[in-house]
């Protein structure tokens, strides 16, 4: 059954196993989650449940905003995600997710924000090869040919440089390493996407 939950990551750090061996981690707190809404096939046209983590302050709430999360009894959150495949019946409107629906050896996908890089070059947006770096080579970063002659025109497609980061990323396969309830604290192996204080979601892994 996939189970889900939203968290915040903390940074990386690394633990030790029983014999020894560093094994790096990052560190996801995911205090309580609530249900904000159920979304039905009769409803909304698919189904799904939405949950809400870490509270808003007072002075940025919303009207609408309120009137929603008072129907969960709850303040509004700042990170509201929806996450399909959960069985609805095993959730009520107002309901608390905690960290213990995960436990140690569990296979989870971590989807977050990558950092963002600003404007960046063919050769490190998409990994181009540099022309020869010598003197008088006069090619060294660009994107090179753009299709002259035969089209005309910039092909559509045409990797060039924009904009790198800052967008959707999962990084699939991962496993928990450990569970802390008291702390509400994930520890999960390998780097997950975006910066310290990143919002990310947690789910059950698709391809495990």
């Amino acid at each position: 059954m996939t189970k889900g939950i939203l968290g915040k990551k903390l940074g990386m750090t690394q633990i030790f196993s029983d014999n020894g061996e560093s094994v790096p981690v990052t560190v996801i707190q995911a205090t309580p989650n609530v249900v904000l809404q159920k979304k039905t096939v009769e409803g909304e046209g698919y189904e799904a449940v939405q949950l809400g983590f870490d509270d808003k302050k007072a002075n940025r709430q919303k009207s609408p905003e309120k009137g929603h999360a008072e129907k969960a009894k709850t303040a509004p959150k700042r990170f509201v995600k929806e996450i399909r495949d959960l069985n609805d019946a095993d959730y009520e409107i107002g309901q608390e997710i905690k960290v213990d629906i995960f436990a140690q050896g569990d296979v989870i996908d971590v989807t977050g924000t990558s950092k963002g890089k600003g404007f960046q070059g063919a050769i490190k947006r998409h990994n181009q090869a540099t022309g020869p770096m010598t003197h008088g080579s006069r090619y060294h970063r660009r994107p090179g040919s753009m299709g002259p002659i035969d089209p005309n025109h910039v092909r559509p497609g045409k990797l060039l440089p924009g904009q790198m980061g800052g967008e959707t990323v999962t990084i699939q396969n991962l496993e928990v390493v450990k569970v802390d309830v008291e702390r509400n604290v994930i520890l999960v192996k390998g780097n997950v996407p975006g910066p310290r204080k990143g919002f990310v979601t947690i789910t059950s892994a698709v391809k495990a």
